[in-house]
């Protein structure tokens, strides 16, 4: 099913990446960490449909995205830069298979941190974000969604991975099974992970050798 619904707001969170906040359709159901697909409502680009995660709580009145944009590729979200407060989208159907099941280590690379944004702002509405623990790895400091959101959420438990750049307090490089072994508890039943595809490879390479069950790894299935 389409929903058509208005943009109420755009701006940026970072250099690169947007938060659009947009009317809620009635009886527009969906649980933290899931996602739709989305258009926008603009002649040749009505049938263009990019996933995007609900970085807002189901409670609340409006629906939030935020979307990492790449202007070079010309595509969807290089039109998102275009737009303003009353333009439109277009949303389809719910999808998604990453949910929270318990205390884990999430692990994120870039824009792959939405889903586990909507998790933990659900979770701290709930006061239940208890010993759950964030690797977000990007290129640089600047790269980091919501910076200043996660270290309110997690404090010591947000832990930043830079690839390009070496700053104290901030892990250099990727996330190697080094890395992993280092902050993998045994408290760390399950391990959510969401990134471009060949970082979510690796990673699951790392988490094999390390012994972690398959069936205690939270992520989109395909």
């Amino acid at each position: 099913m389409e929903h058509i619904v208005k943009i109420d707001s755009i701006g940026h969170v970072t250099h690169d990446v947007l938060r659009l906040v947009v009317e809620k359709p009635a009886d527009y159901i969906y649980t933290p960490g899931q996602a739709t697909d989305v258009s926008v409502n603009k002649d040749g680009w009505q049938e263009e449909l990019r996933a995007f995660t609900f970085t807002s709580l189901p409670t609340q009145q409006h629906l939030e995205f935020t979307i990492k944009t790449y202007p070079a590729r010309n595509g969807v979200t290089n039109q998102l830069l275009s737009l303003k407060a009353g333009d439109s989208l277009i949303l389809h159907d719910v999808f998604g298979d990453i949910n929270y099941k318990g205390e884990g280590l999430f692990i994120a690379g870039g824009a792959g941190v939405t889903p586990f944004l909507a998790i933990f702002r659900n979770l701290q509405a709930h006061q239940q974000v208890g010993n759950n623990q964030l690797i977000f790895a990007n290129n640089t400091k600047a790269d980091i969604i919501h910076e200043d959101e996660f270290n309110q959420l997690l404090g010591n438990n947000f832990i930043n991975v830079l690839a390009k750049e070496n700053i104290e307090g901030y892990e250099n490089g990727f996330i190697t099974e080094e890395l992993l072994r280092k902050y993998i508890t045994n408290n760390n039943k399950y391990v959510y992970l969401c990134g471009p595809p060949p970082m979510m490879d690796a990673v699951e390479k790392h988490l094999a050798s390390l012994g972690i069950d398959e069936q205690f790894i939270v992520k989109e299935g395909f």
